[in-house]
């Protein structure tokens, strides 16, 4: 087996639970090591945000993530580590598994199917991981969202925004990806309740991800509680967050509501404007923007079946929307 260098954020909690090892029983210095390590992980940054290789991302995360659900083996109450799973696996479930998906469908309808429905699956395992770190602050948090959720979650805080954000984001993400279960479809007032709490307490969050999610919100149908307009407000304003430098809020406004209304001069637009955006320029937005881009460019060559022409209508809408996750991407899993 070939060895593998332990990343240098590791290194030192690790050469601390050896030296303890001398001091402390090994049950105490197995509790020290565990916690030492947890921290760390749930404190790091997000060291890939700025790479340029989506394909070196792509191998690395799922070792982090298992460590992640490892170490959660041990200190299952770590609200770090119970974020870092919840916004890992949405991440993760969205730029490799869904994205991957998108694209393979007009050569591979089945494999596209199998694709989304892991993804389905990831997102509802990052939701699980995100309510569980709610439930720490806010007992019996799921039923109440169930039954009441705007008052379910009048006691959160303002540090509680990331958790808000990454439950409604990977909630939000399997909705989407499930509208033909009715079981999630009935989630859908909890989704909007924990997006509206978390942009009442901090709209700017992660240069303004809150409303980037909004749009695809306000992007269902107006029997479902949807309103372009509204739509059409958070991207003005997600824009203007992170200062135009974020691919994010073209494509979501592209594919949620241009398609919807059929307006393909809109949607083109959109893209073009995506894709105009400077990778390197943003370094923390870098890896963001060229997996967001990514799904512009195969957007644009799906807008044929994606509009109607005349008196034919549009193939892939048939079949599975293009509409966007409830997830805006700002940051990329550990």
């Amino acid at each position: 087996m070939r060895a593998t260098a332990l990343p240098k954020a590791l290194v030192g909690p690790l050469l601390a639970a050896a030296i303890a090892a001398f001091l402390f029983p090994a049950c105490s210095v197995k509790r020290l090591a565990i916690n030492s390590l947890a921290d760390t992980l749930a404190a790091s940054g997000d060291v890939f945000a700025s790479d340029n290789d989506p394909e070196l991302v792509r191998d690395a995360v799922p070792f982090s993530l298992k460590t992640i659900e490892s170490l959660l083996a041990s200190v299952p109450n770590h609200q770090g580590l119970l974020l870092s799973a919840c916004s890992g696996f949405t991440q993760y479930a969205y730029a490799f598994v869904q994205i991957d998906a998108e694209l393979v469908e007009p050569k591979d309808y089945q494999a596209s199917v199998q694709g989304k429905e892991r993804a389905l699956k990831m997102y509802l395992r990052a939701r699980d991981y995100c309510l569980r770190n709610l439930e720490r602050r806010h007992k019996n948090i799921k039923t109440r969202l169930m039954k009441d959720p705007q008052p379910a979650l009048a006691a959160a805080t303002l540090a509680e925004v990331p958790v808000l954000y990454w439950t409604g984001a990977s909630w939000g993400a399997a909705i989407a990806l499930g509208l033909d279960k009715p079981e999630l479809i009935a989630d859908l007032p909890a989704v909007r309740a924990l997006m509206d709490r978390a942009l009442e307490l901090d709209e700017t969050y992660s240069l303004g991800a809150i409303h980037e999610a909004l749009i695809s919100l306000e992007a269902v149908p107006q029997a479902m509680g949807g309103s372009p307009q509204r739509a059409r407000q958070h991207f003005e304003r997600a824009v203007q967050l992170s200062k135009g430098r974020s691919a994010g809020p073209y494509v979501t406004l592209a594919a949620g509501v241009s398609v919807a209304a059929q307006d393909r001069g809109e949607f083109e637009k959109l893209l073009a404007q995506a894709l105009a955006i400077d990778v390197d320029a943003h370094p923390s937005l870098r890896l963001a923007n060229i997996l967001t881009q990514r799904r512009a460019r195969f957007l644009l060559s799906q807008a044929n079946d994606l509009f109607t022409s005349g008196d034919r209508p549009p193939v892939r809408r048939a079949r599975r929307s293009p509409h966007a996750p409830i997830i805006g991407i700002r940051e990329v899993p550990r």
